[in-house]
């Protein structure tokens, strides 16, 4: 099958021919049909300190995807082949104590797929039965291929109440947007999203935010004065994994404001811990998907109408994955897709 490798500690990928994967008892085998990038995969391209310190080569990466089931393991019972379906890309243990009082996102044995296993930048991947999240219905494979991210966003925004609140999102990357989506969806009141690429802010406007911010050339205090906030924002998402975001959300916040923190920062942030105290803030780390309670929540929300489509910018075939990563990692793009079919 052709796969997309990692096969030398040095940057770049290598799209070669490696033999079909073979499931275990309690295993599925999935054809590929389409597949995400992921900063991750970004990380994992360029080989920077964290991809070196991390991947074991050779690896194939790649975690968010659709595909249809072709295998399944002898002891399988709860899917079948032709099945369509997507994948939770952590893979845990079902034995630490997180995982036993039924936590399985805070397994402490997590095993990724596409970073401490094979991913799904190939034709065929097995992942483990219970890993596998089944499509009723039609579901367009594009947007079944990102239901990952997705989830990361419906976890960030489904946090904390939303009815009514006033919500400041950092960061208008894919997961951003998509978590302003669905805090629009779930009756967030006022919904401002900040960043410095214009063609992402662009976007942000276009999918519905009420004011999309360029805080390199704006005020986030006259944007409140503008919609009349008067005492600050009640929920933040930080999505960035800037080091000025945080600090800015703690400047704009209200007393007993809640915050989500989903980018994962380069390097220390040193922030005010007396703002977070005196304004009894609560800050909440988020890494993945709430198994399988999340996977429940984005596909009912897609069901009833959630849209978040317009955050797909790019699809291309598997073999123009060069200029596919090279389009992923600039900022004027949405969510990269490669089709596999």
């Amino acid at each position: 099958m052709k796969a997309l490798r990692k096969i030398e500690s040095k940057p770049g990928f290598v799209l070669v021919d490696i033999a079909e994967p073979v499931p275990g008892v309690r295993d599925v085998k999935i054809q590929i049909l389409r597949t995400g990038i992921c900063g991750t995969d970004l990380h994992i391209l360029a080989w920077d300190d964290w991809a070196s310190k991390t991947i074991k080569v050779p690896m194939t990466p790649g975690h968010e995807f659709s595909g249809t089931i072709v295998e399944v393991g002898s002891e399988v019972t709860s899917v079948k082949v032709g099945d369509f379906v997507s994948g939770e890309g952590h893979i845990v243990c079902n034995l630490c104590r997180n995982c036993r009082a039924g936590r399985r996102h805070l397994c402490m044995n997590t095993v990724s797929v596409g970073v401490n296993r094979d991913g799904a930048f190939a034709e065929y991947i097995c992942i483990p039965e219970s890993n596998v999240w089944k499509h009723e219905g039609k579901i367009d494979p594009d947007l079944a291929a990102i239901f990952d991210p997705l989830g990361n966003a419906v976890h960030v925004a489904l946090s904390f109440p939303l009815v009514g609140e006033d919500v400041l999102i950092t960061g208008a990357g894919p997961i951003g947007l998509m978590a302003a989506q669905v805090a629009r969806f779930a009756g967030a009141r006022y919904i401002v999203i900040t960043d410095i690429a214009e063609p992402r802010l662009a976007l942000a406007r276009k999918m519905g935010v009420d004011v999309a911010v360029n805080v390199s050339t704006q005020n986030l205090k006259d944007v409140m004065g503008e919609l009349g906030m008067a005492e600050g924002f009640d929920i933040a998402f930080e999505m960035s994994g800037s080091s000025t975001a945080l600090p800015q959300i703690l400047e704009h916040i209200s007393h007993g404001a809640r915050i989500a923190l989903l980018g994962l920062p380069t390097k220390p942030i040193e922030i005010d811990w007396a703002n977070v105290i005196t304004k009894m803030a609560t800050i909440k780390g988020i890494y993945g998907r709430e198994m399988f309670e999340t996977w429940y929540a984005m596909t009912a929300m897609i069901k009833k109408g959630l849209d978040i489509s317009p955050v797909i910018t790019h699809k291309m075939p598997y073999t123009e994955w060069e200029e596919a990563f090279r389009v992923a990692s600039q900022s004027n793009a949405g969510k990269i897709v490669l089709d596999w079919s």
